[in-house]
């Protein structure tokens, strides 16, 4: 299932390489990529935040700056 903000942004790039964009479809299309890639990332670091990092030897070499972050975030969650 795409997004349908992905959606609406794959239209736009066809309609824009094909006959061009109105000005208000410029802006609409920034918006929407703006908004996804906001989500996007949103999704990354939530994944960064949820992982630890093995080494082939099986040792936890997390880094210390991904460690304090992730501390960070559960003591927060403790706290509500």
């Amino acid at each position: 299932m795409v997004n349908p903000s992905l959606e609406r942004i794959n239209e736009l790039s066809k309609k824009q390489k094909e006959v061009g964009l109105t000005e208000a479809e410029k802006e609409e299309q920034a918006v929407l990529r703006k908004e996804y890639l906001r989500t996007f990332r949103g999704s990354v670091d939530e994944l960064l935040l949820n992982s630890t990092i093995v080494d082939p030897l099986g040792d936890d070499v997390t880094p210390e700056k991904l460690r304090a972050k992730q501390n960070e975030i559960a003591k927060k969650r403790d706290e509500n």
